[in-house]
């Protein structure tokens, strides 16, 4: 069995990889330079790559051009409006849908017959890539499109779990969140202040695991949980 994971650095596609070797895939791993504003994932995603000893290609394409987003463009990344309901700036407007055409014609010609993604349908920031309509249409839509892959499948194996659940997860089956790195702002320390910052912690708190990582500040729930393991 052979998977193309989707590889951003992040906690949810660390801990996609962690499952998908854990099954024994042979794994290799895909990951886009969009002129992201948080490059730092990168150098994580390549940390983690070399962790579990797999290949990993970087494919660059410049969604810069398209604007919109604070990701993506001169605008600032909003903070303080967790658990809203509307999209957030963070959100690139057609991103998942690029990156995995793009993984759909590298599985192609690979003959891979899965795409792994990371997305998440219950703590999350409300991207409408992140559902399982969306998913489900993709999947149809490579199928459908690609020369040799008609049974290509989109595996989406945390689209069901809260953050909670997908930590206890991870760290069951190992995965290096030490390394990884979800950031918005893409500093060396994680702000502690953004949606992708704040369903973190609030992920590790709620699953009863300290986050490795290192942060410029925490939250208030997040502070009074240190405190109260430290007694």
């Amino acid at each position: 069995m052979r998977a193309l994971v989707l590889m951003s650095g992040g906690l949810d596609s660390t801990t996609v990889l962690a499952y998908a070797v854990s099954q024994g895939y042979e794994v290799t791993g895909l990951s886009f330079d969009y002129g992201q504003r948080h490059r730092i994932e990168l150098e994580s995603s390549r940390r983690i790559a070399e962790y579990y000893g797999i290949r990993r290609n970087v494919f660059r394409v410049d969604l810069t051009q398209v604007g919109g987003s604070s990701l993506t463009g001169d605008i600032p990344v909003e903070k303080g409006q967790f658990g809203r309901v509307e999209v957030p700036n963070t959100y690139v407007p057609g991103r998942n849908i690029i990156f995995t055409s793009i993984a759909g014609g590298y599985a192609d010609i690979e003959g891979i017959e899965t795409i792994m993604l990371g997305v998440n349908a219950v703590d999350y920031s409300g991207y409408p890539d992140c559902r399982p309509e969306f998913i489900s249409s993709m999947e149809k839509t490579l199928r459908l499109g690609m020369a040799r892959s008609q049974n290509l499948s989109i595996s989406a194996p945390l689209q069901k779990l809260s953050k909670s659940e997908i930590i206890r997860m991870g760290m069951k089956l190992g995965a290096p969140y030490e390394l990884t790195h979800s950031c918005y702002e893409g500093g060396e320390k994680a702000c502690g202040k953004c949606d992708s910052c704040l369903l973190r912690l609030k992920g590790f708190m709620e699953s009863g695991f300290i986050d490795p990582v290192e942060y410029e500040t925490y939250p208030e729930f997040y502070r009074k949980y240190l405190e109260n393991e430290k007694d």
